[in-house]
């Protein structure tokens, strides 16, 4: 069985947090023959999709892998490709979705399915689950956001593509660089960014709760924020601490679970502060590391069980 992973270089995996690793190493000890390649590494010509990839052996240590020569691949001689590349999820993301959907119409199996990457962008997903989140604000209009921060008196303030808590904002009202902050987020305006009440309940963490076919890992990982910083992701300095999921956390999987499986969306990470959800992370979720550590159990191999039998 050949597997393709496509993510980001592999020389810049923290191989001790990484998730694409873990992944990866899950195929090589059941003997699949794994393949690596870059979203920039695609290409179709008619209906028939293909990848410059490269065969990829894995071995212990910081010396962790070894590639072969780059080979010219149909992408439908692929069981499984595992779509691992971090946001930003920009035109090159979108362009690389419309080919792997030529593989996926061929059987490919790709994780996450093409069409809902697209469709369930990380922040705005959420909108469709109102029961599940606080009060929420997609806008590129300032006098809105400004609006929103006045009537909440403290605001979170991110943009719609990012990551690891890279361009999140804590704001509250009177602060002196507020309509910086805006004029940047919104580039003078023009890109809608998303607001959300303050929920100070993060001082506790930032829970990712991994979901398999829209069902939870029994236990998530609280990504407590550091002093003084208001961020709880593991990138940002963060701690983390796994613990079980409560009822709530699970009414919240219930909502959001049927949906995920239904649009095809096999590995995905919720990110719940207290009573909500803020975000929904699909395009490489994290954290399967530290979730594994802790309870003594194969996830990634779960995950690649649910890959085979999506």
């Amino acid at each position: 069985m050949k597997i393709l992973f496509l993510s980001d270089p592999l020389e810049n995996f923290n191989i001790q947090k990484d998730s694409t690793y873990v992944l990866m190493q899950a195929c090589f000890k059941r003997g699949f023959k794994i393949f690596s390649a870059g979203i920039e590494d695609l290409w179709a010509e008619g209906p028939e999709a293909g990848v410059c990839g490269k065969s990829l052996s894995l071995r212990e240590g910081l010396d962790w892998f070894e590639l072969g020569e780059a080979q010219k691949i149909n992408l439908k001689d692929f069981k499984i490709i595992f779509m691992r590349k971090d946001p930003p999820f920009n035109m090159k993301y979108i362009y690389a979705t419309y080919l792997l959907e030529l593989a996926e119409k061929t059987g490919v199996k790709i994780i996450n399915s093409p069409r809902a990457l697209r469709d369930a962008n990380e922040k705005c997903f959420i909108l469709q689950f109102p029961e599940v989140i606080t009060r929420t604000l997609v806008s590129a209009n300032q006098a809105e956001l400004k609006d929103f921060l006045a009537q909440e008196k403290t605001a979170i303030f991110k943009p719609l593509d990012g990551m690891g808590g890279a361009s999140i904002f804590k704001v509250s009202e009177g602060d002196p660089n507020l309509a910086v902050i805006l004029e940047l987020l919104t580039q003078e305006g023009s890109l809608p960014i998303m607001a959300q009440r303050y929920l100070p309940e993060i001082k506790n963490g930032d829970k990712r709760i991994l979901l398999i076919n829209g069902k939870p890992i029994s236990h998530g990982l609280s990504r407590i924020p550091k002093m003084g910083e208001t961020r709880g992701n593991l990138a940002a300095g963060g701690r983390g601490e796994v613990n079980e999921l409560t009822h709530r956390e699970y009414e919240i999987c219930e909502k959001i679970g049927p949906r995920l499986k239904q649009m095809g969306l096999v590995f995905v990470g919720l990110d719940v502060i207290g009573d909500f959800v803020t975000e929904i992370n699909v395009t490489s979720p994290t954290c399967v590391q530290e979730i594994e550590k802790y309870l003594h159990q194969d996830i990634a191999g779960k995950i690649l069980d649910a890959a085979i039998g999506a």
